[in-house]
């Protein structure tokens, strides 16, 4: 019987092939995906136990968690100790071009959201001032912001910018995204160079992001530059790697 808290879609495995050359953790594995995809297993929907299942399906336990950690393994279901197998908020996928987050989470219409965590004026160090062009120790506007889809934290985000746009209102971060800032203001971002990698998170950034400490996290650091080649914005970022990733299109030579 399932729990009144847990999930267990019975109906998709009715016709379950237990005789033919499909692997039984397969035919598990493809329909629970479809479900989640599909949306009849929502974000958060916990799962049976592995036992319960194993007891719904007929099979061994062994195919039932193998045909779980398919799932684990490509981000769409979560193990958490004390709670079970959940599944995970849907991932964002994210072209590799002159986009902002913020508008990213709206063409896949995840609402997005913003805390800021700093909007000041610093003095720029070496490499913040490598980056935009500026003289060590020249002032520039800093931000980091923590960006939300759908009220979940996902990305913490931290930017530079000359100090130009000083005038740049707390309000106006907190509403819009910083390239929809920009562009309001006249400014063409042109060109762009990115590098994207990775690494682990820190305390506060684990904390912010609901992850494990030390964790592992998305991290994209970008150099923005407008139609005169002026640099106009110096970003490092870090994302969730269950709920973000980039996507490339590679054309041969």
């Amino acid at each position: 019987m399932v729990s009144a808290d847990t999930v267990w879609p019975d109906h998709l495995f009715a016709d379950l092939d237990r005789t033919g050359p499909i692997p039984l953790y397969f035919q598990v594995s493809s329909r629970l995906e479809a479900a989640i995809r599909s949306g009849e297993l929502p974000p958060g929907s916990r799962l049976e136990n592995e036992i319960a299942i194993t007891q719904h399906l007929g099979i061994s336990r062994p195919t039932v968690r193998r045909a779980i950690q398919e799932l684990v393994d490509i981000g769409l279901l979560v193990r958490r100790r004390g709670i079970g197998t959940q599944v995970v908020q849907g991932q964002i996928t994210r072209q590799v071009e002159l986009t902002s987050l913020y508008e990213d989470l709206k063409n896949t219409a995840r609402e997005p959201g913003t805390k800021v965590l700093i909007h000041d004026i610093v003095e720029a160090d070496e490499i913040v001032a490598e980056r935009l062009r500026v003289p060590v120790g020249s002032n520039v506007v800093h931000l980091r912001r923590q960006r939300t889809a759908g009220g979940v934290s996902i990305a913490i985000l931290e930017n530079y910018l000359p100090e130009a746009f000083g005038d740049i209102t707390t309000e106006q971060l907190q509403l819009r995204g910083l390239y929809q800032i920009l562009r309001a203001r006249g400014v063409t971002i042109r060109v762009a160079n990115q590098l994207i990698g990775a690494r682990r998170a820190d305390t506060d950034e684990s904390t912010r992001l609901g992850i494990d400490d030390g964790g592992p996290l998305l991290t994209m650091e970008r150099v923005a530059y407008d139609n005169a080649g002026e640099a106009i914005e110096y970003g490092h970022h870090c994302y969730r790697p269950d709920m973000y990733s980039f996507e490339t299109t590679l054309v041969a030579r």
